[in-house]
């Protein structure tokens, strides 16, 4: 798979997604893969665009928006740009090679993959949004425990 860009919008973050890339907000990415592929949306929302010519009505333009759990058979050399559908969320996405033989798909991964990864995910955003919380409490506690402070020392 092929980028036209420098490199993918990948931070040590998608680490959280086993075998997932992280699509930060605001960013874009297209794909040329080298051989066919499926795409699959492990977090959040895709917005993606074929390159034409386009199948279908006259009013296809090539866009479709897929969430958690829906794929994508991407043609080996046909060009997709990938953005998250909203502007201040990030994507997950992977891509798995499409190795047939006999007609059939040889790689089928686990049922239990993506719901490991979606609940290490949420374990990761709870402890993050915990630390937070903490962190907002004991800057409460210093603001009013600042004053009784001051009226004890004047004193």
């Amino acid at each position: 798979m092929a980028s036209q860009q420098p490199a993918l919008p990948i931070d040590p973050a998608a680490a959280t997604l086993p075998g997932a890339w992280k699509l930060a907000p605001g960013r874009a990415v297209t794909l040329l893969p080298g051989e066919t592929g499926v795409l699959r949306v492990a977090h959040g929302e895709v917005w993606a665009t074929w390159d034409g010519p386009h199948e279908g009505p006259p009013n296809d333009l090539g866009d479709r928006f897929l969430s958690v759990g829906d794929q994508l058979t991407v043609p080996a050399g046909r060009r997709l740009v990938l953005e998250p559908r909203h502007s201040r969320a990030s994507a997950y996405f992977a891509w798995e090679p499409v190795m047939a033989l006999a007609g059939e798909t040889v790689r089928r991964p686990s049922p239990l993959v993506q719901p490991i990864a979606d609940l290490r995910l949420a374990m990761t955003l709870a402890g993050a949004a915990a630390a937070r919380l903490l962190s907002g409490l004991a800057g409460l506690a210093r603001a009013l425990a600042a004053p009784t402070l001051r009226r004890g020392s004047a004193a």
